[in-house]
C-alpha cells in the first residue's frame, strides 16, 4: 500500500488556504502534474461531486474520475476513485498553526494493482516528491496574493 502524507505551513488563514485548495479548478496552477479537470457534476463542490482529471505522472498520462466522499468546508476534504490502474484516496485537511498562519495536509494513500504493484516503494518515493513541490507552489501561490 502507498500511504504518502506531506504538509506544509502558509502564512495565510485557513479560510482562504482551504477555500482555494478545495476548489478543483485551481488544481492545474498548484498540482505540476495536474493539466485538466472537467466538472461530471455540478458546481459547487459537495459531497458526491464528480471531477474527471488528466494527469502525467512517472511520464504517463493518466485520466481519473474523482468523487468527494467527505467534505467538511475550511477543516477536511476527502476525494477518491476506483477507476484506472491505481485506486487513489486523496485527503486536505486544513488546521490553524498561529493566527493567520494554516497547516496544510496533504495525504494520498492506495493499493497498487498490476505493474504499478511492483514499483509501490519507487511510486511512493516520487509521490512524497511531488506532494512537496505541489504544497511550496500552493504557498507561493496563496502568499503571493495577500
Amino acid at each position: 500500500m502507498v500511504d504518502v502524507r506531506t504538509e506544509i505551513s502558509i502564512n495565510r488563514p485557513i479560510d482562504v488556504v482551504a477555500h482555494y485548495a478545495a476548489d478543483p479548478d485551481h488544481a492545474p496552477q498548484w498540482y505540476d502534474n495536474i493539466k485538466a479537470i472537467e466538472w461530471i457534476t455540478m458546481k459547487p463542490l459537495q459531497l458526491g461531486s464528480k471531477m474527471a482529471f488528466i494527469a502525467y505522472f512517472l511520464g504517463r498520462k493518466l485520466e481519473y474520475v474523482y468523487e468527494v466522499t467527505e467534505y467538511v468546508p475550511g477543516k477536511k476534504l476527502v476525494m477518491t476513485t476506483a477507476n484506472g490502474p491505481f485506486p487513489m484516496e486523496t485527503t486536505y485537511t486544513w488546521n490553524t498553526e498561529n493566527v493567520g498562519v494554516t497547516k496544510m495536509t496533504l495525504q494520498n494513500k492506495g493499493v497498487p494493482t498490476g505493474f504499478s504493484k511492483m514499483v509501490t516503494p519507487f511510486m511512493s518515493f516520487m509521490m512524497k516528491k511531488a506532494n512537496k513541490k505541489d504544497l511550496l507552489k500552493i504557498k507561493q501561490i496563496l502568499e503571493q496574493n495577500k
